[in-house]
């Protein structure tokens, strides 16, 4: 089913309209807490057609996706006290609250450079804010973790595109069905692992 590759061609026809930049703004801002489709899917095909905007995009969407983590950490914030009776009834909760404790337990700096090394893994964004928001990530180490860890994904990104051309885009083009359901193929075994296999 091709569910990713029909997202994304949706999102080449924004990124070519005239409002691209503020359709960028709002991907990147619900992107960063529910949306499945990340804002590189935009990025990618704006920066090949205006590279010379390719730091105007990429502060656009830090900006955007900024905002966004904010109101992921909130719904984790709120959504973990609301869902921990639910959680007590189905057994979850002793095993999320230990997982939420050692968070924790971290520190800032140590979740500083969680947030930083999760920009380069294929998680989507929104699992971290909404972890965040669960642990109760003190705020100077999420926002600073949030802008360095997504900050060079998206910089990085249209800076390959700004320097490599056409063949960068189309490589995204070509693999963004597996790369969607690799994510969440990832994400049902974190899923398992956290629940059953820990």
């Amino acid at each position: 089913m091709a569910l990713f590759k029909g997202l994304y061609e949706r999102a080449l026809k924004w990124a070519a309209h005239p409002r691209a930049e503020i359709f960028l703004s709002g991907l990147s801002f619900i992107e960063a807490f529910i949306f499945p489709v990340a804002p590189e899917v935009m990025l990618a095909p704006m920066t090949l057609a205006k590279p010379k905007n390719w730091v105007r995009y990429a502060s656009i969407s830090l900006g955007s996706s900024l905002l966004g983590s904010f109101v992921g950490y909130a719904l984790g914030h709120f959504a973990f006290g609301l869902a921990k009776p639910l959680l007590a009834d189905i057994g979850w909760l002793p095993a999320i609250t230990e997982q939420v404790a050692k968070l924790q337990g971290l520190g800032g700096w140590k979740i500083f450079w969680m947030l930083v090394l999760a920009g380069f893994l294929p998680i989507p964004l929104k699992i971290f804010t909404w972890a965040s928001g669960f642990a109760g990530v003190p705020l100077p180490a999420f926002v600073g973790g949030m802008l360095v860890g997504r900050g060079k994904r998206v910089y990085l990104l249209c800076g390959l595109i700004r320097l490599g051309g056409e063949r960068v885009e189309q490589a995204l083009h070509r693999w963004i069905e597996w790369i969607g359901w690799g994510l969440i193929a990832l994400l049902v075994l974190l899923v398992v692992y956290f629940r059953f296999l820990r």
